[in-house]
C-alpha cells in the first residue's frame, strides 16, 4: 500500500467554505489537485494508495482526513471539494469517525500521524528538492510520501520529522504539489511497488 501525506498550514478545518472558491479556503485547490493525483486513473482509480490531509487552518486545527477509495464511495473529480466539505461536517470531537464509506477524520497532529506511521513500520519519505533521487532510492511496499502545500512542512516539526523520514528529490526544479504526486506515483508504478 502507498500512502501520501499532503500537509497545509492554511487549508479549512471545518465545512463552512464555498467549493466553488477554493482558494479562499486555505489553498484547498492545493489539496484537491494533489488529491487527484494521488488516487484517480484514467476511467478508475487506485485502489492500492491512502490519501492522508493534515490541515492547520482556521477554525479548529488540526484536522486529519484519510481517504481510501471504496467500491461503495461516490466520487467525481468535480466534486472532490464537496467531499472534503462532507468529511468536516462530519468531524466528532475525541473519535476518528468514517464520514462516508473509506474516509476518516479525526483531530490528530501532523507528527501525531507521521509518528505512528513509523511504528507502523512503514517505510517514509519526505519530498524534497535536496534529497536522494527516488529513482536510486530503495523503497518497500508500504511506502509513505510526504508533501506540504505551497508553504512548505511545518518548520517547528521538520526536525523530528527528519529523524524519523528518509529525504528524496524527483528533481532540481521546484514542482507543484500534485505533480510531485504523479512523478511518485509513476515511479511507483513502474517498480510495482
Amino acid at each position: 500500500m502507498r500512502e501520501f501525506v499532503y500537509f497545509s498550514q492554511s487549508a479549512r478545518t471545518s465545512g463552512n467554505f464555498d467549493p466553488n472558491d477554493l482558494m479562499k479556503a486555505g489553498r484547498m485547490d492545493i489539496a484537491i489537485h494533489s488529491f487527484i493525483q494521488g488516487v484517480f486513473l484514467s476511467h478508475g482509480f487506485r485502489k492500492d494508495a491512502i490519501f492522508h490531509f493534515v490541515f492547520y487552518g482556521q477554525p479548529d486545527p488540526p484536522k486529519h482526513i484519510e481517504i481510501q477509495i471504496t467500491d461503495e464511495l461516490e466520487i467525481s473529480k468535480k466534486d472532490v471539494g464537496n467531499l472534503i466539505k462532507k468529511i468536516l461536517y462530519k468531524y466528532k470531537p475525541g473519535q476518528k469517525t468514517e464520514a462516508l464509506p473509506g474516509c476518516f477524520i479525526e483531530k490528530k497532529s501532523f507528527l501525531n500521524l507521521i509518528e505512528e506511521m513509523e511504528k507502523e513500520g512503514k517505510h517514509i519519505f519526505i519530498l524534497d528538492k535536496k534529497g536522494e533521487d527516488i529513482r536510486k532510492a530503495k523503497i518497500k511496499k508500504d511506502c509513505v510520501f510526504i508533501l506540504g502545500d505551497h508553504e512548505g512542512l511545518p518548520k517547528k516539526e521538520l526536525k523530528r520529522l527528519k529523524e524519523i523520514a528518509a529525504s528524496v528529490s524527483i528533481g532540481n526544479k521546484m514542482y507543484f504539489a500534485s505533480q510531485t504526486v504523479a512523478v511518485v506515483n509513476n515511479e511507483l508504478d513502474y517498480r510495482d511497488i
